[in-house]
């Protein structure tokens, strides 16, 4: 016999983009170590490339002295090292947080791309750094290109951090999820980088004879920041479990007082 009802043509399914529908981890932190060593090679191919002195120049000026030669250039190796470090800085932040990821998702890749992004940029910075240690007439406005760029770079990485903690118990491991110990170091390691970097942006605005002193300061500063961080976050856990301790012991106290209490005593 005939159907009731006439069955309705299937039609294609539209494309869908759900931001967090999973993402192979595995594939994500390949792709970033990737950039990171590229970008990490691009700064000593730079340095190979402008910073070698000319073997007549040597013995002309410097009387074969190599080593004189080389000081001539120590601005120029400062900048390569201190954008060396901030790119060995910002990989290190990058493994420790997917070290936490369990499950990566396609915002967490959109974020990482983006971080990626910025920090194919730092050999710009570098480039920028180089020029004025020898006395440009831009100096303020490389160190705040440089700054900029280290803030994108960092900032996208806290925000895939904050992504992952949305749907914590899928993305996160148990004992970094918020609340925990390796959550609040986690949170303040992130928060380094941006902070500083937007904070020196400022101070090069504000104090713009000693910006030079600021940025390399800032270069300096950060590396021993990382040291000392572990051990303050620790220090202030600590401060916070022993302030609820006693919190607590009054209140098991007052419990326990009230308990020995007769009625009467307790209503007057």
């Amino acid at each position: 016999g005939r159907r009731g009802e006439e069955e309705e043509p299937h039609s294609l399914e539209t494309f869908t983009f759900y931001l967090s529908e999973p993402l192979s981890k595995e594939r994500v932190e390949a792709f970033s170590d990737g950039v990171y060593a590229i970008v990490a090679t691009l700064l000593i191919l730079d340095i190979c490339e402008d910073n070698v002195p000319d073997p007549r120049e040597v013995e002309e000026k410097f009387h074969g002295s190599l080593l004189e030669a080389l000081s001539e250039y120590g601005p120029n190796y400062l900048a390569y090292f201190g954008s060396f470090v901030t790119i060995g800085l910002l990989w290190f932040v990058h493994h420790s947080l997917f070290l936490y990821v369990t499950k990566a998702t396609r915002l967490m890749g959109l974020l990482n791309i983006l971080s990626l992004a910025f920090i194919g940029g730092l050999p710009l910075a570098y480039q920028l750094t180089s020029e004025f240690a020898e006395k440009s007439h831009n100096e303020i406005e490389a160190i705040q290109v440089s700054c900029v760029i280290t803030f994108f770079a960092s900032i996208f990485q806290f925000a895939i951090w904050t992504t992952a903690l949305l749907n914590e118990e899928e993305t996160l491991h148990a004992f970094a999820r918020y609340g925990g110990k390796e959550h609040a170091f986690m949170f303040a390691k992130l928060a380094l980088y941006p902070c500083v970097s937007l904070g020196a942006f400022f101070l090069t605005c504000l104090l713009s004879e000693f910006s030079t002193a600021i940025f390399h300061l800032m270069q300096i500063v950060i590396p021993f920041a990382f040291l000392a961080l572990r051990i303050f976050v620790r220090i202030a856990l600590t401060a916070i479990k022993s302030v609820m301790s006693l919190s607590r012991r009054k209140v098991v106290l007052l419990e326990e007082e009230e308990a020995c209490l007769s009625p009467n005593e307790i209503l007057t």
